[in-house]
């Protein structure tokens, strides 16, 4: 059995101790940077932007696979916050409010899809095209992020914010009740149905493949 010295205690405790250390300095900066941002300052929000970019644009390529829409998206999810600067609570943490902000946005977006009858998984780009009826299933060349993709559109969004947040992209329980304004009790039970969901709509699908390949 694997023993912990009291130097590996120690450095595990400086590490965490570092860590903690290093949130809290990344939340001061973005305290400071929105205060200035609330009385004009372009370039202090400019900063933000820069902090969060490719963050927020992960997290928006999560829900929406096509780059130039996601992009597109995550500009509109700054802009909105931008604007809103002045609703924001500086008592609060700047980061699960903007990514909220970007979730909502690609929500809002994702909905305007459905309501058109196009399947979210594809970018508009391509929705117009008639489909090849001697092309092979185009489900043949998805790979594995595809994939899970698609599976994820089977899950309500509820459900599928904390599994994405959580999984996904590795917030902790605590960020992901920030962004969704949930306690952490609710944000476990929810992440418990998420999985069991992805899992059973996981195994229809593979089943649904399978089905057509054999036929």
């Amino acid at each position: 059995m694997l023993q912990m010295t009291e130097s590996d205690a120690n450095f595990g405790s400086s590490e965490a101790e570092l860590e903690s250390h290093d949130s809290a300095m990344s939340q001061a900066t973005d305290a400071r940077l929105v205060d200035k941002a609330r009385h004009g300052d372009t370039d202090a929000f400019g900063q933000l932007v820069q902090r969060y970019e490719r963050r927020v644009m992960k997290v928006i390529r999560r829900f929406m696979p096509d780059q130039d829409i996601a992009l597109d998206l995550a500009q509109d999810a700054f802009l909105k916050a931008f604007d809103r600067l002045e609703q924001f609570d500086p008592s609060r943490r700047f980061g699960p409010w903007l990514f909220r902000i970007a979730v909502n946005t690609t929500y809002d977006h994702l909905r305007k899809i459905k309501r058109k009858g196009k399947w979210a998984l594809f970018s508009e780009a391509g929705e117009d095209r008639v489909p090849d009826p001697q092309a092979p299933d185009p489900r043949g060349d998805l790979d594995l992020s595809q994939e899970v993709q698609a599976v994820l559109t089977d899950i309500p969004e509820t459900y599928r914010t904390v599994l994405v947040l959580r999984d996904l992209e590795g917030f902790s329980t605590s960020e992901v009740a920030a962004v969704t304004e949930r306690s952490e009790a609710t944000i476990r039970w929810r992440l418990a149905e998420a999985r069991r969901m992805f899992k059973d709509a996981w195994e229809r699908r593979q089943r649904s493949i399978e089905e057509e390949q054999l036929g």
